[in-house]
């Protein structure tokens, strides 16, 4: 039976955690080649930010071209000779470089310069998704108006820049989008306002003859870079309405999520990056699903009046803590430091803000990730060492009357409420509370769960190295030496550790390390670090424990002679008691 269910164990482990990599390996992840793809595009392009022609650069291969929606023979060959004639304007600054496309005042790329993909093509992180069927970042949207998503293509954006490059001489510029044709009333005018020094644009948007509600679309995927990755935390679509914190995709049997309200925020995300539109006003939102990774968002701009103008804020770049709070409004919520999976434990929320303050604030002076994990985690283990001492203490002293509460459950095995009471006895008499051992541990769960939610998370770690062969504490080690060591450790702790478990029981849990190593492997090095770390002082403290602070009583000892005395009573069943001299005569005589 006992094999049975270990065999359980190992398969239910494998098939739970191995089934994303092997997606991954297999290449089914939807992201693994747009980055690419964007890099084949663009990889001649002017680096100085001046006008590039599609022309002039066009990939040779059809697969690279956008999608053309529809299959009439006229417009796909319009399709065709928009995107020959397509003009895309660059803007460069020390953080970005945006792509932007005259044929509908589109974004077409947004490379993060300071960020590289963990992949051994080692270009810019890009998060703008390419393969998607929905229109792309800042579409304008109106029904009747169909000139907005179709005719554009043959009537493109007029555009002014009024800058080359953006630095600090340079801090700010501006690119207008203006449309206009003699076969509509329609004019739409879009602002965009870049910052050298932030992954902010300011959008202002003016449109005539335009009556009907108005959609902005965000995008398919914008801000989603590595949707597979995820284990904590909800990827996809997520905002905020009224004070409502929302993440939530849409699935396949409802490809569609509308919301009304006041909208404070509309986002796509993943584990590490974000895009974001934050509307000065906004009556709602829509959140569509493409297939099972790959969404789009928008939002819908109330009906205004002629010449009215609506102003957003549109940010796409790393989940930064500091930088999302900057914006006071919940936006730092999406990194999600509250419970695994999805969801959130207001607990460990509430400890792991702070902690991550600490790491960042022992980071500045050891300038190693790794190292500030390591004196943090010694810093929780020196903090709860109290609440250690009193757990090891009521562990060892329950240990030490096991025989007589083994003996009490087969003489009461059938008198349950009996049972009860005389093992209350026991416990009170030798002081002993069985819930001792387990109390200290449940009050430092929040802890460690935050700081395995933070580590695990934040994007601090992304590209931060250690040292010898860690060059990265956000992915996973790729000689497996911190999991091994992982999991012996985890084993040499089940071994010394005081248990009041049964032996079969125990014997049962050495698979777990065993388990949590294949686990572990796939897990961010960084986390992996802490987990050692923890494991390591756990043992040394234990080793401290039982050899200078509170060392188990030897066996023959008045203690373990009190525990064996106490535990034998009068009328015990199988044993007689001895009778006297006298008696004894007085049976001869």
């Amino acid at each position: 039976m006992e094999k049975r269910v270990v065999l359980f164990l190992v398969l239910s482990l494998g098939i739970i955690f191995g089934y994303d990599l092997l997606l991954k390996e297999l290449g089914y992840s939807p992201f693994s080649n747009s980055p690419i793809i964007d890099e084949k595009i663009y990889k001649d392009d002017s680096q100085d930010g001046s006008r590039t022609d599609r022309s002039s650069s066009a990939p040779a291969d059809p697969a690279l071209e956008r999608p053309t929606i529809s299959t009439d023979n006229s417009e796909v060959v319009a399709d065709q000779t928009a995107i020959i004639n397509e003009e895309i304007i660059f803007v460069e600054t020390p953080l970005v470089r945006v792509g932007l496309s005259n044929q509908g005042a589109v974004i077409t790329s947004w490379e993060l310069k300071q960020f590289l993909t963990q992949t051994e093509e080692n270009i810019p992180v890009q998060l703008v998704y390419t393969n998607g069927q929905y229109p792309g970042p800042l579409t304008l949207k109106s029904e009747g108006h169909e000139e907005l998503t179709t005719a554009l293509r043959q009537h493109p954006y007029r555009v002014k820049k009024d800058f080359e490059k953006l630095d600090e001489r340079n801090p700010t510029g501006r690119v207008e989008f203006t449309y206009g044709s003699d076969e509509s009333d329609v004019w739409v005018e879009k602002v965009l306002v870049f910052h050298y020094d932030s992954y902010v644009v300011d959008i202002e948007i003016r449109t005539r003859g335009i009556s009907e509600k108005l959609d902005l679309v965000l995008g398919t995927n914008f801000g989603v870079v590595e949707w597979g990755q995820g284990f904590i935390g909800l990827l996809g679509s997520a905002w905020m309405i009224g004070e409502e914190l929302v993440k939530e995709s849409p699935e396949a049997d409802d490809p569609t999520i509308r919301r009304e309200g006041p909208v404070k925020w509309l986002a796509l995300q993943d584990k590490y990056f974000i895009s974001v539109f934050m509307p000065e006003e906004a009556t709602g939102l829509v959140a569509k699903l493409e297939n099972e990774m790959v969404v789009s968002a928008g939002l819908n701009l109330p009906v205004v009046s002629e010449g009215q103008v609506h102003k957003t804020r549109l940010y796409a770049g790393p989940k930064q803590f500091d930088v999302l709070r900057s914006f006071g409004n919940g936006l730092e919520d999406t990194i999600d430091f509250g419970w695994f999976i999805y969801g959130s434990w207001a607990p460990v929320k509430f400890v792991a803000k702070p902690l991550f303050s600490v790491l960042r604030y022992i980071n500045d002076y050891t300038h190693n990730f790794g190292w500030a994990i390591i004196l943090l985690t010694l810093a929780i283990k020196l903090l709860f060492v109290p609440l250690q001492y009193k757990s090891y203490k009521s562990m060892q002293g329950m240990k030490t009357i096991q025989g007589p509460v083994a003996k009490l459950q087969e003489k009461y095995k059938d008198d349950k409420q009996k049972l009860n009471t005389e093992l209350m006895k026991l416990y009170k008499e030798h002081k002993v509370n069985p819930v001792g051992g387990c109390l200290p541990m449940f009050l430092q769960m929040p802890v460690f769960i935050a700081l395995f939610n933070i580590l695990y998370m934040t994007i601090d770690l992304r590209q931060a190295p250690f040292m010898l062969w860690i060059h990265d504490l956000s992915i996973q080690d790729p000689f497996y030496v911190l999991p091994v060591l992982m999991g012996a450790s985890m084993f040499v702790q089940q071994k010394i550790m005081p248990t009041t478990a049964d032996p079969n029981m125990a014997k049962m849990m050495l698979i777990l390390p065993i388990g949590l190593t294949f686990l572990f492997v796939t897990f961010p090095a960084g986390l992996v670090l802490y987990w050692v770390t923890n494991n390591v002082l756990t043992i040394t403290q234990q080793f401290v424990t039982d050899r200078y602070v509170l060392p188990p009583p030897k066996p023959g000892t008045t203690e373990i002679a009190k525990t064996d005395q106490s535990s034998s009573s009068p009328d015990k069943p199988g044993k007689k008691k001895p009778s006297s001299p006298q008696s004894g005569k007085s049976k001869k005589s």
